[in-house]
């Protein structure tokens, strides 16, 4: 687990002037990666990372001979088409590279020179997914979520005995993950309906999810050989803001025996910047359960874990309806919510688990946390809290309501890190637009 040093600092500054805005998620303490090139070019695609309001782009930065060593080979693996070869290096490199970035890029910094003329002003260019995703899991960390979604269905026994036990997750579809700014058609598929024959169409229950996106780095383990909770953070890359979209008429008709299938796969948001386990180290916290609950089983514990395991993510959520976009109407909040409050099991504790039955978990891979909902009426993760299940209507500017998403809307998540003695650093946004379904033939 990364430790404190002088990237953290939360006295540097960046000869990137924006990057020193009290305000700013992309200050020099953090230094996310994404995928990008120039909006509307046909210019290759390569890794960039983000420094006030403008990227760095790593390519030109290392034609332009500012890198050495170790930090050389990252940046290199960094410029290609998507991250996995950076991920595939593993932890020593990406703080090589981190370190090698921080310095180039503070005040009074020798490399200005050369790496003024490799910026690019993020509001200018384009994004892909930060890697080729070989495989998604969902998890089902969020305790709070759980239990209120559970009342709705079960009031006398929302938590199944083998929640507090284990890491409930189920394997997803990694071809419908999307970055940001993709928009998401609604889904067709069967509803239970009315009558003996189930309906068929465009979904009308349709959801967002409030989630973390984990993405996998290090030397896969292979395949039958799990990975132990000292070396679980070693795995970890990164964590991005992640969208689990979902009809949640479709779900309820579908789900038994097997799970979610036409109510999950149409489309997952994933952000397109990445904010490094190392850039996260003064948000970490203790992991704790609540009194009366029982503790980990053995292989997902460890004093490193009850030390510093969870991560201190706030999270919230906002809307901006078809008709608020075009009486040039802000979007309104929906939702705050505190990651370490909601989730109750840590992203090392996902990944042993993940692979105690022997998976082999590849660069790139990508663990959703399943939705993150704090305990306050105002810190649902999903409509299917806010609205009770659309019984309770949430009341919009202008006299629009919403009990599930409509068509037009544009749904943006947003989380930050703060606390006294850091740096504030921010995750960006993950936003999509809900489109109308296809017609039915």
């Amino acid at each position: 687990m990364y430790r404190l040093n002088e990237t953290h600092d939360p006295a540097l500054r960046s000869w990137v002037a924006s990057a020193n805005q009290a305000d700013c998620d992309f200050p020099i303490q953090n230094l996310p990666l994404a995928v990008l090139r120039r909006r509307g070019s046909n210019e290759p695609l390569r890794g960039g990372v983000a420094i006030g309001d403008q990227v760095l782009d790593l390519a030109a930065a290392v034609q332009a001979g500012v890198f050495q060593g170790q930090a050389k080979a990252a940046a290199q693996a960094a410029s290609a088409d998507s991250l996995n070869a950076l991920m595939a290096l593993g932890a020593a490199s990406w703080s090589a590279l981190r370190l090698a970035l921080s310095r180039a890029l503070r005040e009074g910094a020798v490399a200005r020179t050369a790496l003024e003329g490799c910026l690019l002003a993020q509001a200018d260019a384009e994004y892909a997914l930060p890697a080729r995703i070989g495989d998604y899991t969902d998890f089902y960390i969020g305790i709070h979520h759980a239990t209120a979604v559970g009342k709705l269905f079960r009031p006398d026994n929302p938590l199944l005995p083998n929640y507090k036990w284990v890491p409930i997750g189920y394997h997803g579809r990694a071809s419908s993950v999307v970055v940001s700014g993709t928009p998401i058609r609604r889904p067709l598929g069967q509803t239970k309906g009315s009558a003996e024959t189930p309906d068929f169409g465009a979904s009308q229950r349709m959801d967002y999810e409030l989630e973390l996106g984990f993405l996998i780095g290090g030397a896969a383990n292979a395949l039958g050989e799990p990975v132990a909770m000292a070396d679980a953070e070693a795995r970890l890359f990164g964590v991005a803001l992640f969208n689990d979209w979902s009809a949640r008429d479709i779900q309820p008709w579908e789900y038994q025996p097997l799970g979610p299938f036409l109510s999950k796969n149409f489309g997952s948001t994933l952000s397109p910047w990445v904010v490094t386990m190392e850039a996260l180290a003064p948000f970490r916290a203790a992991f704790t359960r609540p009194a009366g609950d029982p503790q980990p089983l053995p292989y997902l514990d460890s004093p490193a874990n009850r030390e510093r395991g969870a991560l201190d993510v706030q999270l919230e959520v906002w809307l901006q309806t078809e008709k608020m976009r075009a009486a040039g109407q802000p979007a309104v909040q929906l939702t705050r919510a505190n990651a370490r409050e909601a989730a109750y099991w840590t992203p090392a504790q996902l990944v042993v688990h993940h692979a105690v039955g022997g998976c082999n978990l590849q660069p790139g891979d990508l663990l959703g946390s399943g939705t993150l909902s704090g305990p306050g009426p105002n810190q649902s993760g999903s409509l299917l809290e806010l609205t009770q299940g659309g019984k309770q209507p949430i009341q919009l500017p202008g006299g629009e309501q919403r009990s599930f998403l409509a068509d037009g809307d544009t749904l943006s998540l947003r989380g930050w890190c703060e606390r006294e003695g850091a740096r504030r650093i921010g995750f960006g946004e993950c936003a999509g637009t809900v489109i109308a379904a296809r017609a039915i033939i």
